[in-house]
């Protein structure tokens, strides 16, 4: 008995110096950063000004790989989900993450049991542009132009289940349309549609909308905050067009798969909110429409409790329903 009980004692503690040693020697090659959405959007703008500066940490060397497909980029999060807890495959992705199980009943995962949340980096509002020959300047002149006929215009999100698609049915909801809303699979392809005048109102994340709105190529209308933001003081809120209390921001999280050691995802945390928090990439974020947070994988966790259940009012409210 007591040699069995030896054996027990042997085997934890080398179970325990086992997770210290990769601890130690975390990261040993590549990390695969996987972003669930097609190259352009506003995700992969985070994850790639991120793995820049992972890539910037002696002995570390990240890449970031786009897996595209699925509603809600289901595709993408499945592979992170499924992968081995190792810390060699991330997931980062927006808040769309925490939306996807509110609304579709057969997700080849769990989001809250096969995750690790590591850190939040970001949070932002959406930017709600038109075309830029719209002629209306603001978003209550526009909703008054779209209401003399509504069979003329159509709106757009950028993936079932995003925060641009919850922004939308909200948008559509509170300003009492009945417009078309048509689902994208991705930013780019929504955006280029924008621009083209196929639709007439889109709400997608500022760093990948602002650019296009300075540009010309788009014309800015609301934002989804409850403030202005600095990165465009001169566009009004949604509020400001007559929506009282109207706000939904976007945010960006890293996970890891279900299992990722303590130590493992202590270290992940801590390199990217000392990342997030230098002056540079602050500013930069600041500049494209987004508060940098950096927390830690504790207060994630219950980030995500209380965003998913504001999630969950907003979807019924709406009647949204994808499944």
């Amino acid at each position: 008995m007591n040699r069995l009980i030896s054996i027990a004692l042997m085997a934890v503690s080398l179970g325990l110096w086992s997770h210290s040693l990769a601890a130690q020697t975390y990261p040993s090659r590549t990390i695969t950063v996987v972003v669930p959405f097609p190259a352009g959007g506003s995700v992969d703008g985070v994850a790639r000004i991120l793995v820049q500066k992972l890539n910037q940490i002696p002995g570390w060397a990240a890449i970031v790989e786009n897996r595209a497909g699925g509603a809600g980029g289901t595709v993408g999060a499945n592979t992170v989900a499924k992968a081995a807890p190792d810390g060699y495959t991330l997931m980062l992705t927006a808040s769309v993450n925490a939306i996807n199980p509110l609304l579709f009943k057969n997700l080849p995962y769990d989001f809250v049991n096969d995750f690790t949340p590591i850190t939040l980096l970001a949070t932002g509002p959406l930017l709600v542009s038109a075309p830029p020959t719209i002629p209306v300047n603001n978003l209550k002149d526009f909703f008054d132009l779209v209401r003399k006929d509504q069979q003329k215009y159509t709106f757009g999100h950028t993936s079932p289940g995003s925060a641009s698609h919850l922004a939308m049915e909200l948008l559509k909801r509170d300003a009492k349309l009945e417009t078309l809303i048509i689902a994208y699979k991705g930013t780019a392809p929504a955006l280029n549609d924008l621009m083209g005048g196929t639709i007439h109102l889109l709400a997608d994340p500022m760093l990948s909308s602002l650019p296009l709105a300075q540009g010309g190529k788009t014309k800015a209308l609301a934002v989804t905050s409850l403030k202005r933001m600095a990165a465009a003081p001169d566009v009004p809120t949604v509020e400001e067009a007559g929506m009282k209390g109207f706000e939904l921001v976007s945010w960006y999280g890293v996970w890891g798969p279900k299992g990722l050691p303590a130590d493992v995802t202590a270290k992940l945390q801590s390199e990217m909110a000392k990342i997030i928090k230098q002056p540079d990439i602050t500013q930069r974020l600041l500049t494209i429409g987004f508060e940098p947070v950096g927390s830690t994988a504790d207060e994630f966790s219950k980030y995500i409790k209380e965003e998913m259940a504001k999630y969950e009012l907003i979807i019924k409210a709406a009647n949204i329903k994808l499944d």
